[in-house]
C-alpha cells in the first residue's frame, strides 16, 4: 500500500476481530487497546518519516514514535538500508558479530560512564540484569525506586511503575510474590528530604536506587535542580550504586543521555529503543569493576540466544551515525515552540493545563500544575485527556494513548509537522473548552 491508496473501510474492524480471537484484549501490550482514552484500537500497517497508515488506509501524524525508539522517523532509508544488508549476510550466528562491536563503541564514546556494557534483547531485561550486578557488588538486597517510574515488567519493579500500570489503574500485578516486591524501596520522585530519610532506615541494606534521570512513564516529569546531585551523593556516600535507567532518554534528549545533559556519572546505565533504530534491543553497563562480576568473567549470570542482533546492531549504527548536535538543537527549539503554543491554547480555551517538557520530550496534563512527581500527574483529569486524544485522532494526529505517557517526536518532523500538531491542539482545546462552559 502507498501513502495513495484507497481507503480500505472495514480492513481495520476485521483485523481487530482476528486480534481479539488471539491476543489477551487483542493486544500484545497494554496500552495498545486504548483502554483510557476509548474507542477502538488502531492497527497500523505501515510507515514513513512522521507519519503512520491504518488498516483502513487513513494517515495519522506520529507522536508515538515506536515509544520513543524511532527517533529518525520510520523507515528512515539509511536504517532500511543497513538492516538489508545485515540481514543479506545471514540472521543471527550464537556467536559475536563484529556489529556489535562498532556499537558498543559508538555507545561508550558517547557515554563514557559505560566503561563495559552488555547487550540485551529488550529493557526490561537491561534493568533486570543491571540491579543483579548491583546486588551482587554490595552484598544487598533492597532497591530504591521512585513512584511512576517503569523500569520493565520484572517482579520486583512492577510497585506504583506508572505508565501502562497508571493507565490500567491498578497500583502493581497480580502474580508478584510479596517477598519480591518487599525489596523495592518506592519514594516520590524529587523528594531529598524521602530519599534521605530511606537511607537513614536502611543503612547499609540497600543495594541501589535506579531511577529514569526524566521520568517519562508518569509523563514527563523534570528533575528538580539539584536532585540528581542528590541522588548522586546519598548513595556513593552509602556504599549503594546509582543506576540511570535511560532506556527512554538514552540518545533522545541529548547523544550524552540525561547522564550527560546533567553532569551526573551513575554507576550503572540500562540503554534500550533509540539504540535499536526500532529493532527489539536493550543494554546495561557501567563502571568496569562492576561489569566484572558479569559471567563468563565474574559470578552473575545473564544470557541472551538473541542479545546483540545483526540486525538490531546494524539499525542502531545507523540511527546514531545519522545523530549531531543540529539535529537535537533544532528538535528542541521546535519542542518548545510547541509547549508555549499548547500552553497558551489551554489559557485561552480556559482550561486547566500544564505541559511537561525535558529537552524534545512533553507531555499535555489536564491540571494547572506542572507535576514534580507522580502523585501530581495522578491528579490530571483522564477524562479530559481522552476527549483531546480523539478529537487529535480526528484530525489525524496519533497522540500517546495515555495521559500518562511522554510524546516523541522526533528528526523526521519537520515545520509543517509541528504547525499541524499545535494547529490541531488549539482547535481540540477550544472545543474541549467549549463543551465544559456549556454543560
Amino acid at each position: 500500500m502507498t501513502a495513495s491508496s484507497p481507503v480500505r473501510v472495514g480492513a481495520q474492524r476485521e483485523l481487530r476481530r482476528r486480534a481479539a480471537a488471539l491476543f489477551p484484549g487483542g493486544v500484545n501490550s497494554p496500552v495498545r487497546a486504548f483502554g483510557s482514552v476509548g474507542g477502538e484500537p488502531l492497527l497500523l500497517e505501515r510507515g514513513d518519516g512522521a507519519y503512520v497508515w491504518d488498516g483502513d488506509g487513513r494517515r495519522y501524524l506520529d507522536l508515538v514514535g515506536c515509544w520513543g525508539a524511532g527517533i529518525l522517523g520510520h523507515a528512515a532509508p539509511v536504517v532500511v538500508e543497513a538492516v538489508r544488508n545485515a540481514a543479506l549476510s545471514g540472521f543471527a550466528f550464537g556467536a559475536t558479530h563484529p556489529l556489535e562491536i562498532e556499537l558498543g563503541e559508538r555507545i561508550r564514546s558517547a557515554m563514557p560512564s559505560l566503561e563495559r556494557l552488555r547487550f540485551t534483547s529488550s529493557g526490561t531485561e537491561a534493568v533486570m540484569s543491571a540491579l543483579r550486578v548491583a546486588r551482587a557488588a554490595t552484598g544487598r538486597d533492597l532497591v530504591v525506586k521512585f513512584a511512576g517510574a517503569y523500569h520493565g515488567h520484572s517482579d520486583a519493579l512492577l510497585a506504583e511503575a506508572g505508565s501502562g500500570i497508571a493507565t490500567l489503574g491498578i497500583p502493581g500485578s497480580a502474580g508478584v510474590p510479596a517477598a519480591v516486591a518487599g525489596t523495592t524501596i518506592v519514594l516520590p520522585f524529587n523528594d531529598e528530604s524521602a530519599l534521605s530519610e530511606a537511607f537513614d532506615r536502611h543503612r547499609g541494606r540497600i543495594a541501589a536506587v535506579i531511577t529514569e534521570p526524566i521520568v517519562a512513564n508518569a509523563g514527563v516529569i523534570a528533575p528538580a535542580r539539584g536532585f540528581l546531585d542528590h541522588l548522586r551523593l546519598v548513595t556513593r556516600s552509602d556504599g549503594a550504586l546509582l543506576v540511570f535507567d535511560e532506556v527512554i532518554t538514552g540518545f533522545r534528549v541529548a547523544r550524552s543521555g540525561a547522564q550527560g545533559l546533567f553532569s551526573v556519572t551513575p554507576d550503572l546505565t540500562t540503554l534500550g529503543k533509540v539504540i535499536g533504530g526500532g529493532l527489539p534491543i536493550g543494554a546495561y553497563g557501567g563502571r568496569a569493576d562492576l561489569m566484572k562480576l558479569v559471567a563468563p568473567v565474574g559470578p552473575v549470570y545473564q544470557a541472551g540466544t538473541l542479545s546483540g542482533h545483526p540486525m538490531a546492531m546494524a539499525a542502531g549504527i545507523a540511527t546514531l551515525d545519522s545523530l549531531n548536535d543540529d539535529g537535537y538543537a533544532a528538535l528542541n527549539e521546535r519542542v518548545a515552540r510547541l509547549a508555549d503554543g499548547l500552553h497558551a491554547a489551554g489559557q485561552s480555551a480556559e482550561l486547566k493545563i500544564s505541559v511537561g517538557r525535558a529537552g524534545p520530550l512533553l507531555t499535555l496534563f489536564f491540571t494547572s500544575k506542572t507535576p514534580r512527581n507522580a502523585s501530581e500527574a495522578l491528579a490530571a483529569d483522564r477524562a479530559a485527556y481522552a476527549r483531546f486524544f480523539q478529537r487529535m485522532l480526528d484530525a489525524g494526529v496519533l497522540l500517546p494513548p495515555s495521559q500518562f505517557e511522554a510524546w516523541f517526536p522526533g528528526f523526521a518532523h519537520g515545520d509543517d509537522e509541528f504547525e499541524a500538531i499545535g494547529a490541531a491542539a488549539a482547535h481540540a482545546l477550544r472545543r474541549i473548552g467549549r463543551d465544559d462552559r456549556q454543560r
